[in-house]
């Protein structure tokens, strides 16, 4: 009988980058869930970025994402970092750029691991780094007027 550790689904996936985008588009927590599937994954961790009303204090009426055109090319670099440093036998990553209102989904990470210890902190790994590292700028607009840039993501 082979050990735990020789299972070929305890270890990473041969190529578990699934999904990378920057959209214009809506997304889909739907689309993003179903590129994560792996029957020898045993934790998906997902997370889920929407506009919200307020921000510092202020009420947000509404936003918008601006991307470099090299942004997918950074996303897919922050990915393969995580996949080199996790058991990742699944990864998406999904942003949205142009104009949100209130509410609409702005990011959708996912990724699956063989435990759920894994899938947590690789998903946390790759929405921190993706909001550090990927030259996307949030301006938003508040309801008083005034107008704000955030720096990448």
């Amino acid at each position: 009988m082979a050990s735990v550790n020789d299972h070929p689904g305890e270890s990473a996936a041969p190529d578990p980058v699934k999904l990378i985008g920057v959209r214009e588009t809506p997304l889909s927590v739907d689309e993003v869930f179903r590129a994560v599937g792996d029957d020898a994954a045993g934790g998906t961790a997902l997370f889920v970025g929407s506009v919200r009303n307020h921000d510092g204090g202020s009420d947000v009426d509404r936003l918008g994402y601006s991307s470099h055109p090299g942004a997918e090319a950074e996303l897919r670099r922050v990915a393969e970092k995580v996949v080199a440093d996790y058991p990742v036998r699944a990864l998406a990553a999904v942003h949205r750029v142009g104009d949100l209102e209130v509410g609409d989904l702005a990011v959708v990470v996912a990724v699956s691991c063989p435990h759920r210890a894994e899938a947590f902190d690789a998903c946390r790994r790759l929405i921190d780094d993706l909001k550090h590292e990927v030259p996307i700028w949030k301006h938003q607009t508040f309801s008083d007027g005034t107008e704000e840039w955030v720096g990448a993501c």
